[in-house]
């Protein structure tokens, strides 16, 4: 029995020498196998989901770049349209203006000639009147003279 002991002890003595950290062969299998695993990984992993993530990168990037070159564009074309649509007021306003001045010119025009055509009428109408009258004094003088002589010789008759 006491062999038995012996021997255990022996053997446990030889198991717990190397303990966690036992460098032999195990070891470099170890490493081998790390290095192993990683380059598989590499390949069948990492570089298909890098690939992606830099081709959606890419996607990314360009679609901001083409996002701001059509803003850019966007906002020259809004500032080209906004300019034509101030001078287009303009000119419009200007063109109200001259036809408002010409309109008024024209009104002003046709009140002086109804105004001067009112005053003709009125020396005709007055010229015309004047000649009446007088053609009447006249008429009426000489009814008088021949109511006179008349009365005269009525007169002198009785």
């Amino acid at each position: 029995m006491h062999t038995i002991t012996l021997l255990l002890s022996q053997e446990l003595e030889t198991s717990s020498k190397g303990g966690l950290f036992d460098f032999n062969a195990t070891l470099p299998l170890m490493a081998l196998q790390f290095l192993g695993l990683t380059i598989l990984l590499n390949f069948i992993y990492y570089k298909p989901v890098i690939s992606i993530l830099d081709d959606r990168e890419e996607y990314i990037k360009n679609s901001l770049t083409s996002a701001s070159a059509s803003l850019v564009k966007a906002d020259e074309l809004t500032k080209t349209y906004e300019t034509e649509l101030a001078d287009s007021r303009k000119s419009a306003q200007r063109i109200i203006k001259d036809a408002q001045l010409e309109a008024q010119l024209i009104v002003s025009e046709n009140i002086k000639e109804a105004q001067k055509d009112a005053e003709n009428l009125l020396s005709d109408a007055y010229n015309q009147l004047s000649v009446q009258k007088d053609n009447a004094l006249k008429s009426l003088e000489v009814q008088v003279d021949i109511l006179s002589d008349q009365i005269q010789q009525k007169l002198l008759n009785n």
